[in-house]
Parts: structure tokens; C-alpha cells; sequence
């Protein structure tokens, strides 16, 4: 990735708009769920010797409902997360109110252990604690791990419907043009989605490309052997 620049006005800009976490984890979390659990049924189904007609059903209707379950899940998930956040920040602001000498405290040992001492300490404590909502702040991140960027649960669910819709829709190609071989080429595609997510997630990540692809293919070639292994208990 392209490093960020470091003159004034590059500062500001970035650090005065955090961009938070991202969408990252909601894509590759949605594209390799809707990888893994459609080519389950794939795997499934074909290993059960049933119709391709079969399968493209049941492979469509799990992309869609299984697919809407997790974005409204990631939905519900990320706004609870919101609300908690809320719910912090107005006891915070309670108890700067109702205890200040105690948060003071909470304020200066933050600092403390972020390598600030002596009369720099004291006077960063002044500064933050005279601002209520900097001292609200500082102790969400402090005390509760919580960042200052606020999450989106829509953007964070849609995030997630459009990559398990996609990278879902792959495994059932083969079946829905009525190609010759059709489970070895949706066997052969997936194994591709499997290994290019885990490349492309190498993006954001130190290891190599290829062990990051090498990586998921594994996760998502187990899930599949086991669901075309208890698919073929039901070959008759």
C-alpha cells in the first residue's frame, strides 16, 4: 500500500478525519462466508449425486437469505456497538460531573502510561480535563478500548451482503450454464475465490500474498471436503 504522507497539511487532514477501521474485515468476512458455505452445498448436493437443477436452487437461495442473515447480523452487531459507545460516553460525562477529582485522576494516569511525566504530565492533564468532550474521549480510548471513529451498521452490512453475493454466486456458474464437468470447474473456480481473497487481504497484511491465499484456500477446501464427505453418506 502507498504510504501516507507526513507534510503539515497531510497531517492535518488525516489525523483531524480518521478514517476508523474500515470495511476490510466486513468484505473479506462476507466473501469468504458465502464461498465457503456455497460450495458447502454445492459440495453437498453433488456428493449426494442429486440434480444440478438441485443445486442451483438451493445454492441461490442460500446466497440471497444466508447472505441477507449476515449483512443484518453485521448490521445489528455494529450498531450495538454504536449504542455502547453512547452509553459510555454519557456515563463519562456523568461522572465528570458527579466525580471530577476521580476522573482527573483516570485522565493523568492515561497519560502516564502513554510516557508523559513530571510538569508535561500535569499540564496535559489540565488541558484535556478543562475540555469535557476531549477527557470524554481520551477515557473511551483509554478505559474502554473504544475508538474515536464511530462505526456505520449500514455501510458495514452492505459491505457484507455485496461480497458473500459475489464471491456466493461463483461455485454455482458451472451449474447454471449446464457446463460439461460442472462440479470440477465450480471446484476449480472456488479454489480461486478461496486463494484470491486471501491474496487480496495480503494487502493490508506483512505476510506474502501467497501464503495469506495458501491460507484461505486451506480454511475453505476443509469446510468443502466436509460437506461433499457427509454429502456422499446420502449417495444413493
Amino acid at each position: 500500500m502507498t504510504e501516507h504522507g507526513h507534510s503539515q497539511a497531510e497531517v492535518e487532514q488525516r489525523i483531524g478525519a480518521p478514517q476508523g477501521r474500515g470495511y476490510l474485515r466486513d468484505v473479506v468476512y462476507g466473501a469468504i462466508d458465502g464461498s465457503v458455505t456455497t460450495f458447502a452445498i454445492v459440495a453437498g448436493v453433488a456428493g449426494a449425486g442429486l440434480s444440478p437443477f438441485i443445486i442451483v436452487a438451493l445454492g441461490f437461495a442460500n446466497v440471497l437469505a444466508d447472505g441477507f442473515s449476515m449483512a443484518v447480523g453485521n448490521y445489528s452487531g455494529t450498531k450495538a456497538e454504536l449504542d455502547d459507545a453512547e452509553r459510555l460516553r454519557a456515563v463519562e460525562r456523568r461522572h465528570l460531573r458527579d466525580h471530577p477529582e476521580g476522573e482527573r485522576r483516570e485522565i493523568r494516569e492515561i497519560l502516564r502510561l502513554k510516557g508523559l511525566e513530571g510538569p508535561v504530565l500535569e499540564a496535559a492533564t489540565d488541558a484535556i480535563f478543562k475540555d469535557e468532550e476531549a477527557s470524554v474521549q481520551l477515557m473511551l480510548e483509554g478505559e474502554y478500548g473504544i475508538s474515536s471513529v464511530d462505526p456505520h451498521p449500514f455501510h458495514a452490512a452492505l459491505a457484507t451482503f455485496v461480497a458473500f453475493l459475489v464471491a456466493g454466486v461463483i461455485p454455482l456458474l458451472p451449474f447454471v450454464f449446464g457446463m460439461e464437468n460442472a462440479f470440477r470447474l465450480a471446484s476449480i473456480l472456488t479454489a480461486f475465490v478461496f486463494f484470491g481473497i486471501g491474496a487480496l487481504k495480503s494487502r493490508w497484511a506483512l505476510v506474502p500474498w501467497w501464503r495469506s491465499g495458501l491460507e484461505t484456500l486451506l480454511i475453505g477446501g476443509v469446510a468443502a471436503l466436509i460437506a461433499f464427505g457427509v454429502g456422499s453418506l446420502f449417495n444413493v
